[in-house]
């Protein structure tokens, strides 16, 4: 079946590969590509522009379009995202968590299709005042950074009653059934991130694969710990999911107290650099549990294609 999404950037499958900092780079986000998704490049706030252009053009270099992730609170300290990203000119980029409004139309003038998350209703309501092309469904379920208030599907049904804009599903979609739902509902396709956690092309470090491989879905935890220890800048009404672990249960609760506590700070970038999924952050939403093996960006795009399947399926019962 054909959706806004397939039709306008060429796919054969109607899924978008989240952008995730520290986990896409340009090989994971070509790779989806190139199995007949898109791909996005996680650019987080502690990458450089020129990792951005340097990562982008590993993208590029599998020959389908691909999309760019960024966080406008990060853009306002770091302008030369921005620059980078309209350099290298990518199918898509999406702009989240923060004021994005001024970045949309010199993003739209270069022939970028723009994209935002929202996670309510007014969310949403702000994304169709300031003109972005598709508006990002993002469920409470869902891995990383956003909003924790409503869980995906009720979320999809109100903003599709809302608006006329494309909309994407992210959260809780971790394969094709998932898929085949939010299709159903509505959705142009699907916002899918942790079940790319495990790719071979994904950054993820091997300590940490193999904790995502031992997770189920009650293991992920909502919160502003990690944030409060990395620093790195993320507003408050922004927390993160992530696997619990014990940093998280040990500051749960404390986390202005962690704001400023430098032993806290130095444990928690001792565990990032050394990937202990005891210390560090691992963000995965609560579809972590389908996640059984190391597998290609390939097989899992071709799992996800397999929704039509289901749909069938329900339509015939």
């Amino acid at each position: 079946m054909g959706t806004w999404l397939t039709e306008t950037f060429g796919l054969a499958v109607p899924v978008v590969g989240a952008p995730m900092a520290n986990v896409s780079g340009g090989r994971l986000t070509g790779a989806i590509s190139a199995a007949g998704a898109l791909g996005m490049l996680g650019a987080g706030s502690a990458v450089s522009a020129e990792w951005i252009r340097t990562e982008g053009a590993v993208a590029a270099g599998f020959g389908r379009p691909y999309g760019v992730g960024l966080m406008a609170w990060s853009v306002k300290d770091h302008p030369d995202h921005l620059e980078a990203v309209l350099e290298l000119k990518p199918a898509l980029v999406s702009l989240s968590f923060g004021d994005y409004s001024p970045y949309v139309e010199p993003l739209r003038a270069a022939g970028i299709v723009v994209a935002t998350q929202a996670g309510t209703v007014a969310d949403a309501r702000e994304a169709i005042a300031v003109g972005v092309d598709a508006i990002v469904v993002r469920g409470a379920e869902a891995g990383g950074h956003g909003r924790n208030e409503v869980g995906t599907l009720p979320l999809l049904q109100a903003i599709l009653d809302l608006t006329d804009v494309p909309v994407l599903a992210g959260g809780g979609i971790s394969g094709p059934r998932g898929l085949a739902a939010v299709l159903a509902a509505g959705a142009a396709g699907g916002w899918i991130g942790t079940a790319f956690l495990t790719a071979e092309e994904a950054l993820t470090p091997e300590p940490s694969r193999q904790r995502l491989l031992e997770a189920d879905e009650t293991d992920t935890v909502y919160g502003t710990v990690f944030d409060a220890a990395s620093r790195a800048g993320w507003p408050d009404e922004f927390g993160g999911r992530a696997l619990r672990n014990t940093f998280y249960n040990t500051w749960e609760g404390r986390e202005e107290s962690l704001k400023s506590d430098e032993e806290g700070h130095a444990q928690y970038v001792a565990a990032t650099r050394a990937a202990d999924p005891t210390s560090a952050s691992l963000y995965a939403g609560q579809g972590v549990g389908a996640l059984h093996s190391n597998t290609t960006a390939a097989e899992v795009v071709a799992g996800l294609a397999t929704y039509k399947n289901y749909l069938r399926a329900a339509l015939t019962d």
